[in-house]
This record gives structure tokens, C-alpha cells and sequence, in this order.
């Protein structure tokens, strides 16, 4: 019966009241203890107290009953002043922070993902209401004190579903942007207008038009985020409108054909003419999907507001999933965690891949003060610059201005054009590979965010030159005959040589996989490859960059820790063993529908970003042979595109040679960054060449960190064989459809 007790006492322990964490702050300052002198007593680290201050983090049992008891006792010695005020710009604001109540008879046990108790502050027009981490709702015992209009907001708060991760606090410690980054607009029930924000904050919005809403969020509603770069400037609040939103504001819920196609609402709608009158302007893409609401910045000072508007198509579906369905508390959480690893969405995945480059490296900066004192604009060192440049003749793709002397129907080869694209190669299976049982897929993590790490890339405009000696270290493009390069015996370390069926093995230097038959550009890593695997090659001519710099390595770091972050999150941890990664891979995208679909946003905005690198023209009357909006961008760098797909398709295909070296086995199919090989078992675990819980040195190796592989999917080798006979299609590219084994028309590159 004792040990029955005993476990009875831990559970009520486990869920032991803990007042909102400024409280559990001010309780242990109003004792002078520092944070080293509570985390000594409780045997936690420093961070850890300090997370559960912050409200980051919750302790857990044991520490959370000796946790409670301190701040009971401190309670006791220091009651909160439940009149105190403290003054936000100028304004008497009521603080709600009284110790923890006694919680009433028929309270609950609160689980760790409750919806935690609010924090009310009404300043002026605007009031606020956010839970603090992991406490409980207000009780009908606490909810006497508070005022009429506290309880009501506080009642229109939903209920949140779960917590948001730790690293999307509702603000920082810039006060400009306590709010945190964005808010989702909606209306309730009863007609008002709220502001959902991150971590559960939500501000009651008395603005009655359009422009009064824009001017509401820059001077009352606190919301934007600090520069990620110094000479940066800090990210525009951006306004999430739902359907009832755009009612209230006089916009239509859905687009018109015409309106879809040009991307937005006629200039002569009312509410643009609304904002005309107020002295607001939009840009050149007016007020479409993602919009952008400004007046021309005096000094230092920005004001600009961005809409996003879901019901308008603004959140992809391929890559924010069923993001525009969800209710607004969900959607601020899901673009919130967006927001506080990558950046503020500045319209699609792709737009914002790109955005993050230059925010990472703005064009210029402040020069040195001069004899005079004053300083001027320069050019950021490590930047692309504020001038777009023209690219090489052989990095221009088909239309560009620098091809408008060719005849108009000649089709440019691989001497006059650099095709450096993924993979796309299949070939049939040998006797032997029939005999196994299955086909199985892996893919490699973020695998083009990792050929972007470490990579030298141009800076500025190409220098032509002929007969050069190749650099691998210079940035360019060359043409230069590889087709000498034979795989049948390749360089795999320094003095090591490897014997290899060459007809089993695509060949790295064509996108296809096949042999080049002569003269052909290719990027530096390329070139370097084959350098690499032991062979002389002698450039004919290049186009390369003295200029240059590991520009995207910022990006890089950026875009993975989002990526790890949110994966732990899920469950999938950097470092498991083999078989522990794949159980937590299993299922993954079941365990939070708002974290999933972070996941799919974080990978999109990789290749979205890469590829705005050679954006093409869309539309707007455009003809062969005439510049096209993107060319007057300094971010038009075909030439690093191209550098980063060809050092991700070398990486791919030195570990593909690795592990032929070593293992005797040979793709079946690659697709970008999916790899087949058949197999006699459903796992990569079945094939891939783990020694004592250790994989090849430089071949494919399981995990979630970037260039590390995950289980892509398994079929039967008997699917495979069926599917390319039904199709007449030998050469079927099964890494396509190994995920789940569906083949349709649509091909969706995966």
C-alpha cells in the first residue's frame, strides 16, 4: 500500500501548479537568487531555469514538485501586487501577474499541452491576450479579478491545441516586435475583429477599413522581426487575412480567372482606391496574393506592411499543404515557426528562399565616416552588390538578350549551352538484381541546401579566357572534353584505384547519365570531379569569377538548423543510431500537421530559392531576345544555380561510386536525390554496408542532418518488372514512383 502511495504522491507531484513564468522571475529577483543559485539547488542546468522562466520550457518530475515548493515558499515571503502598473508608451497597462491562485476544488490536472492561462493587457484600442506557457486556463475562481473587458477577450482566445515550440515566443527582446513576426486577421462570431499572433497572443483590432488596418499594425500592433544581417533591415509585419477578413474589408474571397491570371485585384477596385486617399502605396505586382502596402521610407524609418492572402492562393498547396484550411490560431503557430527559423514569408517558398539570401547578405552597407564625418552607401562585402550583372554567354538559357543574334530556330548543344540539371537516369535490371526481392529508395536530406555548403560561387561578372589552366578553386564555367573519363576504373582515395562495371553506372557529367561525346560546358565542380577520379583534362575556354566568396554558407547553416530544429521537434533527432532514425522516420508527418507542413515549406524554399536564381519570364508580353523583369535583379545568377546542382550531382554519384567500390552493387534508378538498388530486404539497413553501427567512410549514411539519407520508400522487384513491361518502358525511372508505387500522369519530379 506504501508503494501505492508513493505513486500516487509522484503523479500529483507531476502536475504540481506553478505560477506564469515573469512571476516565477520576479519571485526568485525579489530574493536576489540568482539563476546559477536555483539551478545548483535543483540540479538543472542554468539554461534550464532560465528557459522555464521564459516560459520556453516546463520542468518536469522530480524537479518540478522542489521547483514549485521554492516558488510557493517565495510567494509567501513576496505576494504579488495585484494593483502594480507599469507604463508602454505612455499608456496606464493593467499587469494581470498575480502569483498563482489555489486552484478550485473542481479544477483538473492540467496535461502538458493545455492551453495555458492568459496574460491581458488592454493599451488604448488594442487588447491582448496570451497564455503563458503550460499553465491552466483561467478558473471561474481567478476570472472575478480581471476586468469586464479582460474577460471577454479573454473568453475569444480558442483554446490552443498544442504549444508552440520553444522557439516561437509571441516576441523577443527587441520591444518594437514583442508581438512576434505576423498575425492572422479574422472575425468571431460576434463581429470583432481579432489578430491571432504566435504563442497564442491575440489582439482585438478596432480598424474599420483597410487603411487603418495598415496603419493599426505600425503604430499599435508590435509585430515584425529584428534583421538577420547588421547592415539588414528588420522584416515588415505581414497580416494574414482570412475569408471573413477580406469581407470585413470590402475584398473578394476568392479571385476572378482574369484576376488569378494577372495575379491581382484591377487597380480600380475600391479598396486599392482606399488606399490611394491615404497616401499608401502597392508595388509593381499590386494587390495580389502576397501584396505589399508602403510609403516611400523617410531616413531610417520603414513603413510597409505585407498581406498574405491564403483564400487567394497564396500558400501553395504543394508546398504549405493544407495550410489555408487551417483555423487562424493554427495558421499564426505554422507561419510562426516559418517566420522564427527561416524569415517572415515574403510571398512563395521561392521568393523567400531568395529574400533570405540578401537578407543574410544585404547589397551595401555604411562606409567609414569620411573627413567630414558623414557616411555613404558601399557595396557589402561578400554580397552579390546592388547591380545586377550579365551572366556568360553559355550560362544565358534559351530567349536571353545575350543570345539575340542567334537565327531564330537553332538549338544550342552542349559546346554552346551549360546544362548543369539533377538526375534523371534508369537503366534495366541485370539477371542478378531480378532474383532479389525488393527495390528500395533513399534520399538524400536537403540535399541541394547541402551542395550549397562551402561552395565558392561568383560574386560579380565573369572574366572570358581561352586555353586556361582549370582552378578548381575559381568559380566559372568551362569547355572542356570529358569524354575520355572512363568509369571503369576511377580514383576513390588518394592512391586507390576501383575496377567498376561502367555500364551500370551513369555517368557524372550529363544530367541523363550518358557519356558525353565531346566538347561540353560544365560548371567547376563538375571539372573537378573528374579531376577527382584521376584524370587530366584540358580546358578549351571558360568564363570565371575572380570576384568570389562562399555567399550562400549563411543560407546554408540558416535553412538546416530550421530543418533539425523542426525535425526534433517531430521526434527525428541529429546523431540516432541507424535503426532508431528509421523507427523515428516512420510515421513522422502523423505526429503534427503544422510541423509537417514547416517541413515541406523549409525544403521548398531551398529549391524554390535555387531555382529563382534563372527565373524566366512569366508572361507579360514577353518576346525571344528581350530583357525579362528578373535580369534587372543582382540575384540573377545563373551561374550559381548551376554550381550548386552540379556539386550536388557529384556528390551524389562519388557516393554512388563508393559504395559500388565496395559493396559490388549498382543503382537501379536516381531521380534528383532519390537512389534505388535492389535489394533481398525492405530496409536500407538490408543494403547499405553498416560495420558495427558505422557506415562506409564517404558513402551514403542514414540520418537527418543535410547529405545524410532517409528511407524513401520499398517496392517489389515484381512491381518493378511489371510496371516497365506494362509501359513498354525498359528504362522506366522507378525512383519516381518507389515512395508509394502510384503511377499517374503526373509527374511530380519525386
Amino acid at each position: 500500500m506504501s508503494e501505492l502511495f508513493d505513486r500516487i504522491d509522484a503523479l500529483v507531484a507531476s502536475r504540481s501548479v506553478l505560477p506564469p513564468p515573469r512571476e516565477r522571475k520576479r519571485l526568485r529577483q525579489a530574493h536576489g537568487l540568482t539563476l546559477d543559485e536555483v539551478a545548483s539547488a535543483l540540479d538543472v542546468r542554468r539554461a534550464t531555469v532560465s528557459g522555464w522562466e521564459a516560459g520556453k520550457t516546463e520542468p518536469r518530475p522530480p524537479e518540478r514538485e522542489a521547483y514549485a515548493r521554492l516558488l510557493g515558499k517565495l510567494a509567501e515571503l513576496y505576494p504579488a501586487d495585484t494593483n502594480a502598473t507599469v507604463p508602454v508608451e505612455g499608456t496606464v497597462v493593467a499587469e494581470t501577474f498575480a502569483s498563482a491562485p489555489a486552484p478550485a476544488p473542481q479544477a483538473q490536472p492540467v496535461p502538458t499541452d493545455a492551453a495555458p492561462e492568459a496574460e491581458t493587457m488592454t493599451t488604448g484600442q488594442t487588447t491582448r491576450t496570451r497564455p503563458a506557457a503550460n499553465s491552466v486556463p483561467p478558473t471561474a475562481a481567478s476570472r472575478p479579478a480581471r476586468t469586464t473587458r479582460t474577460t471577454s477577450s479573454a473568453s475569444r482566445r480558442p483554446a490552443a491545441r498544442k504549444a508552440a515550440p520553444a522557439a516561437t515566443p509571441a516576441g523577443g527582446t527587441d520591444l518594437r516586435f514583442e508581438n512576434g513576426p505576423l498575425a492572422v486577421v479574422d472575425v468571431d462570431a460576434d463581429g470583432q475583429v481579432l489578430a491571432y499572433c504566435v504563442g497564442g497572443l491575440v489582439l482585438d483590432v478596432a480598424a474599420k477599413s483597410l487603411p487603418s488596418l495598415v496603419e493599426w499594425t505600425l503604430k499599435e500592433a508590435r509585430l515584425g522581426a529584428p534583421k538577420l544581417s547588421g547592415p539588414g533591415k528588420d522584416a515588415d509585419p505581414l497580416l494574414v487575412l482570412t475569408e471573413a477578413a477580406l469581407e470585413r474589408y470590402g475584398l473578394p474571397v476568392t479571385l476572378t480567372q482574369e484576376e488569378r491570371l494577372a495575379g491581382r485585384i484591377p487597380e480600380g477596385h475600391k479598396v486599392v482606391k482606399q488606399l490611394a486617399r491615404a497616401d499608401w502605396k502597392l508595388t509593381k505586382r499590386g494587390f495580389g496574393p502576397w501584396a505589399r502596402i508602403y510609403r516611400p521610407a523617410t531616413g531610417s524609418e520603414r513603413a510597409c506592411v505585407q498581406l498574405c492572402i491564403p483564400s487567394w492562393h497564396a500558400l501553395d498547396s504543394r508546398h504549405w499543404g493544407p495550410a489555408a484550411q487551417l483555423p487562424p490560431a493554427d495558421l499564426a503557430r505554422l507561419l510562426g515557426v516559418y517566420a522564427s527559423r527561416v524569415m517572415t514569408p515574403r510571398g512563395s517558398t521561392a521568393v523567400t528562399g531568395l529574400e533570405l539570401m540578401t537578407a543574410l547578405h544585404p547589397p551595401t552597407r555604411a562606409s567609414e565616416p569620411d573627413t567630414d564625418g558623414k557616411r555613404h552607401s558601399e557595396r557589402n562585402p561578400g554580397s552579390l552588390g546592388k547591380d545586377p550583372v550579365d551572366c556568360a554567354p553559355c550560362e544565358a538559357p534559351d530567349g536571353h538578350p545575350l543570345l539575340a543574334d542567334l537565327p531564330r530556330f537553332h538549338v544550342r548543344g552542349p559546346a554552346e549551352k551549360l546544362f548543369e540539371e539533377a538526375y534523371d537516369w534508369a537503366r534495366p535490371m541485370t539477371d542478378a538484381e531480378c532474383a532479389l526481392r525488393h527495390l528500395v529508395g533513399i534520399d538524400v536530406n536537403m540535399a541541394f541546401a547541402a551542395g550549397a555548403n562551402g561552395l565558392v560561387v561568383g560574386l560579380g561578372a565573369p572574366t572570358h579566357l581561352k586555353a586556361p589552366v582549370f582552378d578548381a578553386k575559381l568559380p566559372g564555367s568551362w569547355l572542356v572534353d570529358l569524354s575520355h573519363v572512363d568509369l571503369s576504373r576511377v580514383k576513390i582515395g588518394k592512391d586507390t584505384w576501383a575496377d567498376l562495371d561502367a555500364s551500370l553506372l551513369p555517368s557524372p557529367f550529363t544530367p541523363k547519365g550518358e557519356r558525353p561525346q565531346g566538347p561540353a560546358w560544365y560548371a567547376t565542380p563538375t571539372v573537378a570531379y573528374a579531376v577527382e577520379l584521376g584524370y587530366d583534362i584540358t580546358p578549351i575556354e571558360a568564363y570565371v569569377r575572380y570576384d568570389n566568396g562562399r555567399y550562400l554558407d549563411g543560407w546554408y547553416q540558416r535553412l538546416r538548423d530550421a530543418y533539425l530544429a523542426t525535425m526534433a521537434d517531430l521526434g527525428v533527432h541529429a546523431d540516432m543510431e541507424p535503426a532508431d532514425f528509421l523507427a523515428a522516420m516512420d510515421g513522422y508527418r502523423g505526429r503534427d500537421t503544422e510541423l509537417t507542413i514547416v517541413v515541406s515549406a523549409i525544403k521548398a524554399t531551398v529549391k524554390g530559392g535555387l531555382g529563382k536564381l534563372r527565373e524566366r519570364p512569366r508572361g507579360e508580353g514577353w518576346k525571344p531576345g528581350q530583357p525579362w523583369r528578373a535580369l534587372s535583379r543582382p540575384t540573377w545568377r545563373p551561374d550559381i544555380r548551376a554550381a550548386v546542382i552540379s556539386r550536388t550531382r557529384m556528390n551524389l554519384h562519388r557516393k554512388i561510386v563508393k559504395h559500388a567500390a565496395f559493396t559490388g552493387q549498382y543503382p537501379v534508378a536516381v531521380l534528383s536525390d532519390c537512389v534505388v538498388y535492389a535489394a533481398n530486404g525492405p530496409s536500407p539497413l538490408d543494403f547499405l554496408p553498416y560495420r558495427d553501427g558505422k557506415p562506409l567512410p564517404g558513402g551514403f549514411k542514414l540520418g537527418i542532418n543535410p547529405g545524410l539519407v532517409k528511407h524513401e520508400g520499398t517496392q517489389s522487384v515484381l512491381w518493378g518488372e511489371e510496371v516497365r513491361e506494362r509501359f513498354d518502358a525498359p528504362e522506366l525511372n522507378l525512383a519516381r514512383y518507389i515512395k508509394d508505387g502510384q503511377i499517374t500522369d503526373k509527374d511530380s519530379g519525386k
